[in-house]
C-alpha cells in the first residue's frame, strides 16, 4: 500500500468497526441500558441517519479547507463521539451520541475518495480507492470479531474505547503520512450542487441504494440464517463472520481491478448479475452447510466489489463536485443498508424462513441491475 493512503485505510478501519460492532453487542447494550433488543436496534438506525445527514452537510461546509485539515477535524469528532458512546448510561442520550458518531462517516469517505484518486498513478484510480476501503474490509475480517469478543468478555463499552483509540492512531498517521494538498473545491457550493439537479446523479444514487440493498437484505439476517437454516452452532457464527470478511477483502480488490480494466458501469452490471445468482443460491442451498459457507464468502466478496465501480461512475460524472458526489454515495450506501434490512425482514414478519431475505435481496439486486443497464444504454458514450 502507498504509505500516503495508509491514514485513509486506518480511518476506514475505525469507521467500519464502529458501524458494525454494535450489531454483535445489541443484547449487551440492551441489558446495560435497560431497554429491549429492538430498541437497541434503533441505535444502528440512528448511526445510519447520522451518515446520511453528515455526508453532504459537512462536505458543503468543509470543502473550502485543505483535505488534510478536513480529515483531521472529522477524526477528532469521531474520537470524541465514540468515547462518549462508551460512557453514556441512558437510551435517549445514546441515540443522540450514535447519531453524532455517524456524522463524520460519509464526509471522511467523501474527502478520502477524492484524495485517493489524486494520489493514484494514472489509470489506477479505482485501485487506489480500493486500497482506502481495505480498512473497511479488514474491519469486518478481524477488528469487528475481535472487538465483539472483547465486548462480550469485559463490557460493550470497551468496544467503543478501542474504536476511539483507532481514531487517535488515524490522527497521528494523518499528520505524518498524508501530504498537504490545497482545497479540492474548484467551484462554488452552488455549482457543486447543480449536478444533483440532474437525472443522471439520482440514477447513479438509485443504482447504489437499491442494488446495494440486495446484499444487506442477506447480511442483516446472516446470524439467524446460519443457525436456523444452515444449522450451525451459535459459537460458530464468529468464524462465519470472519469468512464473510475475508470475502469482502477479496471483493474489494476485485472491484478495483475490474473498474480500472473495463468501463465501470459494465463492471457494476456484471457484479450485480453475480449478486443476483449468489443470493438465489443462498435461498435454495443454505441447508447444505458446505455450500452455505462458500456462498457466504462469495456474497461477502460481491458486497464490496460493487462499491468501487459505482463510486468511479459517480466521480467521473460529477467532474466539478467530486467530494460532494462521494459524500452522496456514502449516504446512498447507507440507504441501501436500511432498505435491505427493512424489506429483507418483511418475509420474516409473515413467518417465512430465514432464507427468504436473500430472495428479497435478489429482487433488489435485480432492480439495481435493470437501472444499471438503462444507465449504460443512456450514457454509453460517457461511462
Amino acid at each position: 500500500m502507498d504509505k500516503r493512503i495508509f491514514p485513509l485505510a486506518l480511518g476506514a478501519l475505525g469507521i467500519g468497526t464502529t458501524e458494525f460492532v454494535i450489531m454483535g453487542l445489541l443484547p449487551d447494550v440492551a441489558k446495560s441500558l435497560n431497554i429491549s433488543i429492538p430498541q437497541a436496534g434503533h441505535l444502528i438506525s440512528s448511526y445510519a441517519f447520522g451518515v446520511v445527514v453528515g455526508a453532504p452537510v459537512l462536505i458543503a461546509y468543509a470543502a473550502k479547507f485543505p483535505p488534510k485539515k478536513i480529515l483531521a477535524f472529522l477524526m477528532i469528532a469521531f474520537v470524541i463521539f465514540n468515547a462518549l458512546s462508551a460512557l453514556v448510561n441512558d437510551y435517549y442520550t445514546m441515540m443522540i451520541v450514535r447519531f453524532l458518531s455517524g456524522l463524520p462517516h460519509g464526509a471522511f469517505f467523501g474527502v478520502g475518495t477524492v484524495v485517493a484518486t489524486r494520489l493514484a498513478k494514472p489509470g489506477k484510480q479505482a485501485q487506489s480507492i480500493a486500497m482506502m476501503f481495505t480498512g473497511l474490509t479488514l474491519a469486518n475480517l478481524a477488528m469487528v470479531p475481535f472487538v465483539t469478543w472483547l465486548g462480550h468478555q469485559l463490557s460493550w463499552r470497551y468496544a467503543f474505547g478501542v474504536v476511539s483509540v483507532l481514531g487517535l492512531l488515524t490522527l497521528i498517521s494523518l499528520k505524518f503520512l498524508l501530504p498537504y494538498m490545497d482545497s479540492l473545491r474548484t467551484t462554488t457550493l452552488r455549482d457543486e450542487l447543480e449536478f444533483f439537479k440532474s437525472a443522471k446523479a439520482w440514477h447513479i444514487i438509485a443504482i447504489t441504494g437499491i442494488g446495494f440493498g440486495g446484499l444487506f437484505a442477506w447480511f442483516s439476517y446472516i446470524t439467524p440464517l446460519m443457525t436456523n437454516v444452515s444449522r450451525f452452532e451459535t459459537d460458530f457464527i464468529a468464524y462465519i463472520m470472519v469468512l464473510a470478511g475475508a470475502g469482502m477483502v477479496v471483493g474489494n480488490f476485485l472491484g478495483g481491478i475490474m473498474a480500472d480494466k473495463m468501463r465501470p458501469a459494465l463492471a457494476a452490471a456484471i457484479l450485480l448479475s453475480a449478486m443476483i445468482l449468489a443470493l438465489i443460491g443462498v435461498f435454495f442451498f443454505s441447508e447444505n452447510q458446505s455450500v452455505s459457507l462458500v456462498l457466504t464468502f462469495v456474497c461477502g466478496a460481491l458486497s464490496m466489489a460493487v462499491g468501487t465501480p459505482v463510486n468511479i461512475i459517480m466521480l467521473r460524472s460529477a467532474k466539478n463536485s467530486e467530494m460532494m458526489a462521494a459524500a452522496f454515495m456514502q449516504a446512498a450506501f447507507n440507504v441501501g443498508n436500511s432498505l435491505g434490512a427493512f424489506f429483507g425482514g418483511l418475509p420474516l414478519e409473515f413467518g417465512l424462513s430465514y432464507n427468504y431475505p436473500s430472495l428479497v435481496g435478489a429482487g433488489l439486486a435485480g432492480m439495481g441491475l435493470l437501472l444499471c443497464i438503462a444507465f449504460i444504454k443512456k450514457y454509453k458514450p460517457v461511462i
